[in-house]
Formats: structure tokens, sequence, C-alpha cells
């Protein structure tokens, strides 16, 4: 693979798990001709950590040519969650998709319709595999059990990479896809950012013969997170019978316990009378293993000729399940801007600063929010200290108007281009969330106000990139400060409107007869909700300016998210509604 005078690959890529994987196959799937290898430390099938994902991944595994192949795998779909999370004990669920309108359907389906709107929960030995394998049948190479010893550099350009058999392999790009590793971050002496108050461990296993605690229709189901006095326990099933099962808790604590890993996760299963229920008579058929835990974030991810991706880059709280989203979207995002540099159509610099700014930002995004999650959770009695601590080194208030502020600071076009979104929930769900946790309702900008008006004022004109069809489009936007207004999507619906009128019912009643004119009939309520959560980010972030016209009525507006916040109680009588106009056979939904 080597050779002493030019690059033998075109892209090497250390490491051939989500991130690596998808790389490699958007790569290829936009450019066969390249010549990509992944290098793989591991011998697949192996075990991983990390089974449950966010719907945003579907996209990707579609667009990579997978879907079918992961479909196939008959993996559980994920509607949503169920917490005990917050001020008390209540339980709450957390859907992607309304149950209520969850259509049973034979599987494998196809990537439309509902399916849009789910997520998986995969066995990740299975799962990392189909993708590895799907990536080499598009022409991409796969060494596996090759350890890359030394990463060879010069100033900050890697010339190489030595592996375990004196091999030196080289290539014009290098992806650390590396994980936690960081293989080429470490060789290159990047710093990595670790809030203190979120180092935990996380203690795991998997069980077969598990009950699950929620099924809907064919195949559908949601996660199980429950709260204890000293951490959280998650509970995954991953197939009709098999499940994932952890705790996380905040290292110091653990330490302070004196305990051992395992005696800390069996005493968690036992205090945890929901998830002991589930596993009452199931059977554990792996170790019990635990890890450090530790949001981070690297403080660059590119540079002349390499980039850094997945976890490699960075790592969020699982609180918020989105790691399997930060690997995905962010290796997609290096395969892209590698395409660019190549069509050399685009400025390389302005590529470069983009990828490292748009995914350093989605880190912290979402570390912001878990931050949130841990300093709100008034379950933790035994760690009351240490949600202070967060609450107090983040400068926080828990109330939900200056919550709702800090949570604002970093923006809200951070993750997506085309709407309002914060730690891959959209802004509707966030909001909810930070009311749910403070216990005391706040409202929403747009609620108080009939009449609104654009505000560019102190702005600068930029771009952004928006990623399609293996093209990196240059999109107009505005600035101010650490604000951006992209011109594109649901923003440019609402700035197209205000050109025309500030009559905030005009507006809205405009909006919704166009998407009930090109939208079906299941989708419109998410674009209406799009529509209204991305009015509110304009307000929120001053890019409109609310005021109140005395002679016209205010706008009655239905809110939420994207996502549906519901008690567990609702969601039950939801889901029985459904299977009742369905004829879903008794014990279908539980």
């Amino acid at each position: 693979m080597s050779d002493a005078h030019a690059p033998a690959l075109d892209v090497a890529i250390i490491g051939a798990g989500p991130a690596g994987a998808t790389a490699a196959a958007i790569l290829l799937r936009y450019n066969p001709a390249l010549r990509v290898a992944m290098i793989e430390k591991e011998k697949f099938p192996r075990p991983h950590i990390g089974e449950s994902q966010l719907p945003g991944i579907s996209a990707i595994l579609d667009e990579m040519g997978v879907w079918d192949k992961v479909e196939a795998a008959n993996f559980p779909i994920k509607l949503g969650a169920s917490y005990t999370w917050g001020r008390n004990q209540d339980v709450w669920d957390f859907d992607f998709y309304p149950v209520e309108q969850f259509k049973d359907e034979p599987r494998p389906a196809r990537f439309e319709g509902q399916r849009r709107f789910t997520a998986f929960q995969v066995d990740r030995e299975v799962y990392d595999t189909i993708l590895a394998e799907h990536a080499v049948s598009m022409g991409a190479r796969w060494r596996q059990e090759t350890l890359v010893r030394e990463v060879m550099i010069e100033d900050d350009r890697v010339t190489g990479l030595r592996l375990d058999s004196g091999e030196i392999v080289t290539a014009r790009y290098y992806i650390d896809a590396s994980g936690t590793v960081g293989v080429l971050r470490r060789a290159l002496n990047i710093d990595v950012t670790i809030p203190e108050e979120l180092k935990n461990i996380a203690v795991w296993s998997y069980w077969d013969n598990a009950e699950w605690a929620v099924k809907i229709g064919v195949g559908g189901t949601r996660v199980q997170v429950r709260s204890l006095p000293y951490g959280w326990v998650w509970f995954i099933p991953m197939g009709p019978t098999k499940a994932s099962v952890g705790l996380i808790c905040p290292a110091e604590h653990y330490r302070k316990t004196g305990h051992k890993p395992e005696d800390l996760y069996l005493r968690a299963l036992a205090d945890q009378k929901e998830i002991a229920a589930l596993l009452s008579k199931a059977r554990q058929y792996r170790p019990i293993e635990s890890t450090k835990d530790w949001s981070q974030v690297a403080a660059r991810l590119v540079g002349e000729n390499w980039f850094v991706v997945g976890e490699a880059a960075g790592f969020a709280d699982p609180i918020l399940a989105a790691g399997m989203t930060l690997a995905h979207t962010s290796a997609r995002d290096a395969a892209y801007t590698i395409l660019e540099l190549d069509r050399k159509e685009l400025p390389r610099k302005w590529l470069l600063a983009r990828f490292d700014e748009k995914n350093r930002n989605n880190i912290r995004q979402h570390i912001q929010f878990a931050q949130f999650w841990y300093a709100s959770n008034g379950c933790f009695t035994d760690l009351q200290e240490h949600c202070s601590a967060i609450a107090k080194e983040a400068g926080m208030k828990l109330d939900p108007r200056r919550a709702w502020q800090w949570l604002a600071q970093g923006g809200f076009a951070t993750e997506a281009i085309d709407s309002p979104t914060f730690g891959s929930f959209d802004l509707g769900s966030s909001k909810q969330i930070v009311e749910w946790f403070s216990g005391e309702a706040s409202a929403f900008e747009l609620d108080k106000y009939n009449v609104y008006k654009l505000n560019l004022t102190g702005a600068t004109k930029d771009a952004l990139g928006n990623l399609a069809d293996g093209r990196i489009a240059r999109i107009d936007c505005y600035r101010r400060g650490p604000k951006v207004l992209p011109v594109t999507g649901y923003y440019k619906i609402i700035i197209d409107a205000l050109k025309h009128t500030r009559d905030s019912r005009t507006i809205i009643t405009s909006i919704q007869q166009h998407i009930a004119a090109t939208r079906p009939e299941h989708e419109r309520w998410h674009h209406l909700s799009k529509v209204l959560q991305t009015i509110e980010a304009m307000l929120v972030e001053g890019w409109v300016l609310g005021s109140v016209d005395p002679k016209q009525p205010m706008p009655r507006i239905s809110k939420g998210g994207g996502r549906l916040i519901r008690s567990n109680e609702d969601g039950k009588r939801a889901a029985a509604a459904r299977d009742q106009a369905s004829n879903t056979p008794p014990g279908a939904a539980q």
C-alpha cells in the first residue's frame, strides 16, 4: 500500500466503526474512483456500547445506500424514550412520532412516511459489521486487526501511518475515526476540553430473556431511562428478548463509595424496581464492563490534510443518546469536504473552517444541554451538591426563563441549516424539557406579539454550507456575534413572508395553507411545528422584533415539538387508542 513518491491511497481512515464506514461509503457513493481504506485494530464482529440512535441517522443510512440492509436486520424501531427525570419521580414519555399515528406495517420497510421520523436500537456487533461490509461492497479496502503504531507528521501535515507490521500507509487525506482513543488527534497533540462536572463512569452488561417495557405495533418500542439518587440506568431493547442495560454515575461519587464497578451496577439494578422487573427472568450473557464516560470536545478537528470525526472529535453525555448521531454526521461532513476539496471549486480555507466550526459547535451544544439535564434533576438526591456545582459552573439559573436564555446563547442554527435545533432536539421539545424540569411554565415569545419585523441591524453577510447530493452549496446567512441566520429552509420561509406583511396571523395562516396544499396529511403537523419554532427562534435571537397592535387580535397558536412530551399515563392512553382503532391484537401494546 505504500509508494516512495506518490500516496498509495486517496483517503486513509483510522477505524471502521460507524464513523469510519460512513465516511468511506459517502466518499465512494459520489466518487467510486477514489482509493479508500479503513484500518481497524479489532476483528469484526465485536461488541460495542452505544446502541440507541436518533432519527437523523436514518437519512444518512439511506444516503449511504445501506438502509435496506440495516432494516433487514430487524432491529427494534425506536419511537422515543421513557424517562424518570426532573424534579420528582414522575414518568414521562418523549416520542419522535405520535404513537397514536404510528401504523403497523410489514418489515422490512422502506425509508419513507413514518419511518423518516423514527430511529433504530441496534446490536452494535451486527450494525457495525453491516456498515463496514457495505463500505467494502462499494469499493473500500478494510484491514482488520491492524494497529496504527505511529502517525507520521511534518508540521501540521500527516505524511503516513506506520502500522504494527512496520508497513507505512500513505494517502492524500487522513480521517481519524478511531473513537475515544483519538489516534491521530493525540499524535497531533490537540487539546480537549473536559467539563469537570460531566466526568462520569458507565457500567453495563447485556441480558437475554428480558421483557420489553413497551411494545408499539410492529417492532416499535421506547428506551427506558430511570433516575436513581446517585445516577441513572438505561434499558435499551436490542431484539425480541435482548437488552443493553447500563448505569451512569459521577466518577467522584463512584470513588467515594469504594465499591467495585460490578457491585455498584448490581446494586443499581436492584434499586431501580422498574428495571429489576424487566430483568426478573433475564440472564446476563456478557461480563459486566465499565469505562470512563467523560464529555469532551477537541480544540480543532481539521488540518492541512486530516480530519477528526466521531468520538475522536468529542463526546456528549449519553443522556441525550447523541453519540451515534455525532459520529455519522461528522463523518459524512468530512467526506463531503474532501469531495469538494478535490473539485477545487470552493475556497479551501472556507471549507476547512466551516467543517471545524460546525462540528465543534455541535458537540459543545450537546454538552451544554447535558449540563442542564444534570443540574436540574431533582431525582439525584445523593448528588445535590454535584448538581448545584454544575449550575454554578455554567452560571445558569434553573428557572425556565433564565435557563432558556442560557441555552439560547449558543445559537439555534448550529446543527441544522434549515431549522432551529438544540442538542439534536427541536426547539419546541427543548423548551418543553426546560419547563418540565423547572415545573414552571414559560411563555413562548411568539405568544406575546401580533406584529413581526425582520431585524438585521448590526449583522454582516456570510455563507454557510448545505450538504446534499454529494455537494456543499454555499448558502447566504447573516451573522451577529455568535448568532447565525441562514437564508434557507424554514428561516427563508419566514424571511420571505416578512417581506409581504408584518401581521402574525396573516403570516401563519398563509403558511398553514401552503403546508396543507403541498404536504401529505401525516407530515403537516411536523412542518407547521417547525415553522412556529423557527419564528420563536428568530424572536429569541433578535432576528425578528415583536410588537403588539391593539387593533388586531392576538394569534392563537398550538405549539409543541416535533417530539411529543407527555406523562407516561397519557402516552399509554394514546397507545391504547391506537391499538383499538387499528384492531391490534391484545398484548401488542403494553
